[in-house]
């Protein structure tokens, strides 16, 4: 039961996200559709997480260089997610309204992908491992 509650705050919120997405890009106003590559960002943001626990096979956590550096990569793709939009409007490739809304949007899907993986990935019983 909370977990399936959990499953449907963490959707709702992705959801919300991705909508926010969706305006920057598909308003009419707005009517560029650059900042979707922000998806990419998305995806390969979990990646660096993915490969340091299944690499790193020590029980002790809080000096394993393995995850240390993939924390760091995890950062340097999140910071590239919000620098993006900002390099595009910058170059005026979108408008700051649009840049305002992807902004809103990535922060939006990265807690959702952090709360993911803090309801998910204790490891317990249930965890997103057997999704």
């Amino acid at each position: 039961p909370c977990a399936v509650t959990a499953l449907v705050a963490l959707s709702f919120s992705g959801a919300i996200g991705l909508t926010f997405l969706m305006l920057g890009c598909a308003l009419e106003y707005y009517g560029v559709y650059w900042p979707l590559f922000v998806l990419i960002f998305y995806f390969i943001c979990p990646i660096p997480h993915f490969i340091a626990k299944r690499v790193s096979d020590d029980s002790d956590a809080a000096s394993s260089a393995c995850r240390e550096l993939a924390y760091f990569f995890t950062t340097g793709i999140v910071v590239s997610a919000f620098g993006f939009p900002i390099i595009l409007a910058r170059v005026e490739a979108i408008k700051w309204g649009a840049c305002g809304l992807v902004l809103a949007g990535n922060a939006v899907i990265f807690l959702t992908i952090l709360g993911f993986f803090l309801v998910f990935g204790r490891g317990d019983d249930f965890s997103w491992e057997q999704w």
